[in-house]
């Protein structure tokens, strides 16, 4: 009972803070981007007096960039509610658990893994609906474990 006591509070602080950080964005004044004037392409004859091309650094610090995901070879995220999809609620074929899933997004696949360790792949999500019910990645981890450990299945 406490758990999901203090996983409601968890839930309705991080939408607090969302809320406010909307709110906050929405009062800034950003300025309008300004539309960037194409140089003029070199005349041919100036292929003789070599010019520099002007050296541009990058926005961010090289310790600030996030990650690169080329060498990431899935997403996961917890879903700890039931899972409906077409209104129809998922639950475990082995088990039957039909909440705490950790969903799992490899290539075009979403696969979901129950507490007890089963893993189904779900044929009618895709990596879209993946990408629109999961945040930002937060984490990266070298593997499966890991993660599966760091979300507490």
């Amino acid at each position: 009972m406490f758990k999901r006591i203090r996983d409601n509070r968890e839930w309705r602080e991080a939408q607090n803070a969302g809320q406010a950080m909307m709110e906050w964005a929405h009062r800034q004044q950003f300025p309008e981007p300004s539309a960037a004037q194409p140089e003029p392409a070199p005349a041919a004859d100036s292929a003789s007096s070599p010019v520099a091309a002007p050296v541009v650094d990058d926005f961010l610090p090289p310790d600030l960039l996030s990650a690169s995901s080329a060498g990431v070879t899935g997403m996961m995220m917890p879903w700890r509610r039931p899972l409906v999809v077409d209104g129809e609620v998922r639950e475990c074929p082995q088990c039957g658990a039909y909440r705490n899933w950790v969903l799992l997004a490899m290539g075009n696949n979403v696969w979901r893994r129950c507490r007890e360790g089963h893993e189904t792949l779900d044929p009618d999500l895709d990596t879209a609906w993946f990408n629109r019910h999961s945040g930002p990645m937060e984490h990266n981890f070298g593997s499966l474990q890991e993660g599966l450990r760091h979300l507490g299945h």
